[in-house]
C-alpha cells in the first residue's frame, strides 16, 4: 500500500444542518419534559443521551481507507523454490550469513530486477509448502522471504533435493491451464545436499511448463557447521551459537555444497547454474540476463473501504433503547382494560 490513512472525518447519512435541527428539537423537548415531570427525570435523561448517541451515529465518523499505488503487470510468472532444510543454516565462512540469508537476498534482488512480473514463493524441507501464491505485490514476496527459517533441527529426518517436484508439477500445470498465454520461469535455490538414501527424482517433468530461470547454489566445498534451530530464533544467543552434532563422531556436523547435483537439476530444467553467496563471481544481472518480463501494463491501484466507528456509539445506545422498549411494553400492558369475572 502506498496511500496513507487520512484523519477522522464525518460521512453523515443526512445533511448536517437537518440532523442538527432534528437533534435540537428532540433534545429540547426531552429537557422540557424532564423539567415538567420530576417523577420521570431518569427516563427523560436517558432519552436525551439516546438522542445524542443517535446524532453521533448519524454523523458516521470514519477513517478513509488506504489507496494502493499503480500496479505494473507483465506476462511473466516467476516461481521461487527455496531449500529450507537444516543444511541451509550452514556457515561457510563467506561472511556472517548462513546460506539461507544469501538465498533470501537473491530473491529480493531478482524481484527488483524483474519489475512487472508476478511472483510465487515455495519452500521445501521434509514437506513442500507454497508460502506466497502468485502475486504482483513485490512487498508481499519480500516480506514472506525475509522471515524464512530453516526447519526445526529436532524434527529433521533427512532431506531430498527433489522433494518439491511433485508439488511443483501440480502448481505449474494448474497455472498453465488457467493462463496458457503467460510465460513462466523457475528459480531453484539450494545447496544440493541429499541426505536420504534414495536417489533424487528428475526435474524434467517441469520443463514443459517453464521457459527459463536458473539453479542457484549456496555453500562451499570446504563446507560449514550448521546452526541449530529450535523454532524460537529470538531466544538464541548470538554470542554462544549451538551447532548440529554428528551422531557418528560426536563433533559438529559439516555440510558441503553438492554442485554436481545442482548442475544435474539445471540440466534437467534446461536452465543455467549459478554459484551464489558472498564469494560469487557474478552479480544478479547474470542470473536474469536472458529473462524478459514482456510488455508491462499499468493499472490503477484499488482503494480499501473506510473504517467505520459508528458501532462504538451503538453499543451504549443498546441499553437505554432496551429499557425504553421494556417500559413501553409494561405501560401498554397496564393500559389494557381488565375483563370482569362473572
Amino acid at each position: 500500500m502506498t496511500g496513507q490513512v487520512g484523519m477522522l472525518r464525518l460521512d453523515p447519512v443526512l445533511p448536517v444542518g437537518l440532523l442538527a435541527v432534528v437533534a435540537v428539537l428532540l433534545v429540547g423537548f426531552s429537557l422540557w419534559r424532564l423539567a415538567r415531570r420530576p417523577g420521570t427525570r431518569v427516563a427523560w435523561a436517558l432519552r436525551v443521551v439516546m438522542v445524542i448517541l443517535l446524532l453521533v451515529i448519524s454523523l458516521r465518523p470514519v477513517v478513509p481507507g488506504q489507496t494502493a499505488g499503480p500496479v505494473a503487470t507483465g506476462g511473466l510468472e516467476v516461481y521461487f523454490v527455496v531449500d529450507t532444510t537444516s543444511s541451509m543454516a550452514a556457515e561457510d565462512g563467506e561472511g556472517p550469513e548462513v546460506r539461507l540469508d544469501s538465498a533470501i537476498a537473491d530473491i529480493e534482488a531478482i524481484a527488483a530486477a524483474l519489475p512487472g512480473a508476478q511472483y510465487s514463493l515455495t519452500t521445501f524441507d521434509a514437506t513442500t509448502l507454497q508460502r506466497v501464491p502468485l502475486t504482483s505485490d513485490v512487498q508481499a514476496l519480500v516480506s514472506a522471504a525475509s522471515v524464512l527459517t530453516t526447519e526445526v533441527t529436532y524434527y529433521s529426518r533427512g532431506s531430498s533435493i527433489s522433494e518439491p517436484v511433485a508439488a511443483l508439477t501440480t502448481l505449474l500445470g494448474d497455472a498453465q491451464s488457467a493462463h496458457p498465454d503467460r510465460r513462466r520461469v523457475l528459480f531453484y535455490l539450494g545447496d544440493g545436499e541429499q541426505t536420504r538414501a534414495d536417489d533424487p527424482a528428475s526435474f524434467a517433468p517441469l520443463t514443459p511448463y517453464i521457459g527459463g530461470g536458473g539453479v542457484l547454489g549456496y555453500g562451499t566445498e570446504e563446507g560449514g557447521r550448521m546452526l541449530v534451530f529450535d523454532g524460537f530464533s529470538a531466544d538464541d544467543d548470538p554470542a554462544a551459537p549451538q551447532y548440529i552434532r554428528d551422531p557418528a563422531t560426536g563433533t559438529d556436523a559439516v555440510s558441503r555444497i553438492d554442485e554436481t547435483a545442482l548442475q544435474t537439476i539445471a540440466t534437467q530444467l534446461q536452465v543455467g547454474y549459478h554459484h551464489r553467496g558472498a564469494q560469487a563471481d557474478d552479480g544478479i544481472e547474470t542470473v536474469v540476463s536472458r529473462i524478459d518480463v514482456g510488455e508491462t501494463e499499468i493499472t490503477a491501484g484499488s482503494a480499501t473501504g473506510p473504517v467505520e466507528f459508528y458501532w462504538i456509539f451503538a453499543i451504549p445506545l443498546a441499553l437505554p433503547a432496551l429499557l425504553e422498549t421494556i417500559g413501553a411494553a409494561i405501560a401498554a400492558a397496564a393500559a389494557r382494560p381488565r375483563r370482569k369475572r362473572p
